[in-house]
């Protein structure tokens, strides 16, 4: 792992480059997660440079102190700016709350990025009451729930599934309420028709936390936006479904490069 400091803090990234000559990616995670979550994306590195980050609190990111939302989420969109000026990527995928992050880049900072991937995501991202009320007072209930069928995936290898619980469980109850509430506060769906580059919505089939009419939202108001679904797969198709997930990625980044 590399690191930045910016804004008092340290922000932990990996970049997999092997050798490809085509414009750097960088990957956002989701609520809870870490650099990890995108660990079948480094094959796409034969073609461009992978630029994966952990976000403030999480994996080897120093924490930071923000209240859940509007300041969380900022400070989160200064470790995505910090990481992507120092590795100069072009194009950013965001999962979940990694989406919300680049679309606040997009809409209220000023850095141009060449295109931007929205994966299981959406201008809203509201959170059920029992969930929310189970991550402040029964954190194994809240990570059981998110690992139920249909969420966080649809059909995973049992190995794939305890990894992500263990995952969750090592960043920790406060980080990962802090996130899902800041998700909850998130509201651009006024906001998403100002989005200005070419963006790909990316989604599971079987998404119950961010399902494909969220997706359909964004293609339909944002100008030039393509929707694709990945089969066989729920919140997190790029560990359920990689092959799929990589090729949609790459197909987006080498069109805008055409």
């Amino acid at each position: 792992m590399q690191t930045i400091t910016h804004h008092g803090r340290t922000t932990a990234y990996e970049v997999s480059d092997r050798g490809g000559d085509g414009a750097p990616v960088m990957f956002v995670h989701g609520s809870g997660g870490t650099h990890h979550l995108w660990k079948s994306q480094a094959r796409l590195s034969d073609e461009r440079p992978v630029i994966t980050l952990d976000l403030s609190g999480h994996g080897e990111s120093e924490d930071i102190d923000a209240d859940p939302g509007y300041e969380t989420l900022s400070a989160y969109a200064d470790d995505v700016l910090a990481v992507a000026e120092e590795t100069d990527a072009r194009v950013v995928v965001g999962n979940s709350l990694g989406g919300a992050i680049a679309l606040h880049v997009l809409l209220e900072r000023d850095h141009d990025f060449d295109g931007v991937v929205l994966a299981g995501t959406g201008a809203k991202l509201a959170v059920l009451d029992d969930l929310r009320e189970w991550l402040a007072t029964d954190f194994d209930r809240a990570v059981e729930f998110l690992h139920g069928e249909d969420r966080l995936f649809h059909d995973p290898d049992p190995q794939l599934e305890e990894l992500s619980i263990q995952g969750m469980r090592a960043c920790g109850r406060a980080v990962t309420e802090r996130d899902f509430l800041t998700c909850h506060e998130y509201d651009v769906r006024d906001d998403v028709g100002d989005i200005d580059v070419p963006a790909l919505c990316l989604v599971g089939e079987h998404d119950y936390l961010t399902p494909p009419h969220y997706h359909e939202f964004l293609a339909e108001r944002i100008d030039d936006c393509e929707l694709t679904v990945v089969e066989e797969a729920a919140h997190l198709a790029m560990l359920e479904q990689p092959e799929a997930f990589n090729a949609a990625v790459a197909g987006f980044c080498e069109r805008l490069e055409e």
